[in-house]
């Protein structure tokens, strides 16, 4: 094949078409005489390179789920919580079934992802998924049960949500109590499962949501930003205005805060 006779607009033309000798045209446009045509081929080059091994990530993010459902384990929940490190709010969680293989572009651990990315990735994961469900434990809760009892009641609370029962569990961190059914703790498995990784962002958004909501309440504080955690901004607003209603009360600063102001507010 010669491209001689073509402008690189032409050549452009042609690429912008399916072609069953699209091979045959790269490699005519590598050994091009112009420089604009052969750097075209590196970018096309390159940019195939990479959507290739996004492929080969999202597939080797349910080798998981494929051994399970190979076994006859044919709904599959991922579940994973969210915000167990900040100073204000809830914990929420979230319980996602896929049904197969399902490539949503940039799927991850939510934390890996922008805030606009995971917007997108989750209204997708809610149009794909065969259920979804959302759980919550309050900074009640939260302070009554210790963070990490309170995050694996979240997640409890989001599989039985479920409208329709898994008959298995692939859960981020430690196997959650008090479920009938057989569960598979995965340490950072936000990152190896591709229905973990759904679960991930569906938490971390709705708890986002959640947060603007009381930044709206609680303007002084800036939760829309930080969203609770012990960010310079939310650490001297907590100098400046002490404690609110969902400021929770076990975790440093906010305790000896609230120690200091002869129980604060919920004292």
């Amino acid at each position: 094949m010669t491209l001689t006779g073509l402008s690189v607009a032409q050549i452009k033309e042609l690429l912008n078409s399916p072609r069953a000798d699209l091979e045959e045209l790269l490699t005519a446009m590598a050994e091009d005489p112009r420089s604009g045509v052969r750097e075209l081929c590196r970018r096309l080059r390159r940019a195939e390179s990479i959507k290739e091994a996004e492929n080969k990530r999202l597939n080797g993010m349910f080798l998981y789920e494929e051994e399970l459902w190979a076994k006859g384990y044919t709904t599959i929940a991922g579940v994973d919580e969210a915000g167990r490190g900040p100073l204000a709010g809830p914990v929420v969680a979230a319980a996602v079934i896929l049904l197969g293989v399902t490539h949503l572009k940039d799927l991850n651990d939510s934390k890996k992802l922008t805030a606009a990315k995971r917007e997108t990735l989750a209204g997708q994961i809610k149009e794909v998924a065969l259920v979804w469900a959302i759980g919550m434990s309050t900074v009640e809760e939260i302070y009554q049960e210790n963070i990490h009892l309170a995050g694996l009641t979240a997640m409890r609370r989001a599989v039985l949500g479920l409208k329709d029962k898994p008959v298995f569990v692939l859960v981020d961190g430690f196997k959650i109590p008090g479920l009938n059914l057989p569960q598979m703790p995965l340490i950072g498995g936000d990152g190896l499962s591709a229905s973990i990784a759904a679960a991930s962002i569906l938490a971390k958004v709705e708890r986002d949501r959640i947060m603007d909501s009381y930044d709206r309440r609680y303007p002084q504080y800036g939760f829309s930003r930080h969203k609770g955690y012990a960010t310079p901004e939310h650490l001297s607003a907590l100098k400046l205005y002490g404690p609110c209603p969902i400021h929770r009360a076990g975790f440093q600063p906010v305790k000896d805060m609230m120690e200091q102001a002869d129980g604060g507010v919920f004292g």
